[in-house]
């Protein structure tokens, strides 16, 4: 029969090109997956390094209470505050990380939903 003989051509053909459409696109989410990693553990490492040193805050702070306890209960507590001040230009710097990190963790999961 003439229609059999088409739809079982159809299918052979049809079934070979959605195994390779389906093995590139596997192959394209894994590079994803791989990108998406690599880029989320390149700016997590450049939002470490932004933090201010915590070091010199906890010395500012802990200078300010040997302060109060030296000078007893007249001391004025009010002023206890860290000392770190962001520029303009650091808090934008530090958002834009955040939302390339967002964005970058966003891309991973649509990726792992997509392979599964």
């Amino acid at each position: 029969d003439v229609k059999s003989k088409f739809w079982a051509t159809y299918k052979k053909v049809s079934d070979g090109y959605d195994d390779d459409f389906l093995a590139r696109a596997h192959g394209d989410i894994g590079i994803i997956l791989t990108f998406a990693g690599l880029l989320s553990a390149t700016i997590s490492t450049f939002i470490g390094g932004m933090q201010p040193d915590s070091g010199n805050t906890t010395n500012i702070l802990l200078m300010q209470l040997i302060q109060i306890s030296v000078n007893g209960s007249s001391a004025n507590i009010g002023n206890l505050s860290s000392t770190t001040r962001y520029s303009t230009s650091t808090i934008w710097a530090q958002a834009l990380a955040y939302i390339g990190l967002a964005l970058s963790i966003l891309a991973a999961f649509g990726a792992v939903v997509v392979k599964q």
